[in-house]
């Protein structure tokens, strides 16, 4: 499938079939995910690859709303950054977190992204406190998505070209 492609017939999946990932398709995913562009070459990013169902249950419960589903994918991938490496951690975790999707999408996988930055898990806890001491993660690294990954249950329709917002776009020539 080329980009252009890839990018037309993406769409969000929240319902998933219980078909294992492929051990192919995971380590596909994973180099994916380290040849994401980052910042000065910094690479400060780290994955958590959570397929464990117990695991991805209690991810599942990370935001007061929204990400219910994830107990049902095969695969959450929780995208992280190290702030006192790079200072653009945002920007570059949520490049890496695109080209997850996309390269999911090209394995006929679906997925979603669920934010996690600045998202509460309760009144008393963020969603961001709440995944990082579920998996241990270090206090200098943040904590930006999590991507449910899994084969689509239902078909999605891709967005028709008639209802994309040209005007959103200005020319300058």
């Amino acid at each position: 499938m080329d980009t252009i492609e890839t990018i037309r017939n993406r769409r969000s999946v929240r319902k998933f079939t219980d078909e294992n990932i492929s051990k192919t398709d995971l380590l596909t995913l994973k180099e994916a995910l380290l040849r994401s562009p980052s910042s000065r070459g910094r690479n400060h990013w780290s994955f958590y690859f959570v397929q464990d169902k117990e695991s991805l249950k209690k991810l599942s419960e990370s935001k007061a709303d929204g990400s219910t589903f994830i107990k049902d994918a095969k695969l959450a991938v929780v995208v992280c950054g190290d702030e006192n490496i790079c200072d653009v951690w945002i920007e570059d975790c949520s490049i890496a977190s695109t080209i997850l999707q996309l390269t999911a999408h090209s394995l006929g996988l679906g997925s979603c992204w669920i934010q996690i930055r600045n998202r509460n898990h309760s009144d008393k806890t963020s969603s961001e406190e709440f995944v990082k001491n579920l998996l241990n993660i270090k206090e200098n690294v943040r904590v930006l998505s999590i991507i449910a990954i899994g084969y689509p249950a239902q078909k999605t329709i891709p967005l028709d070209y008639s209802k994309l917002e040209f005007d959103k776009i200005k020319d300058i020539c």
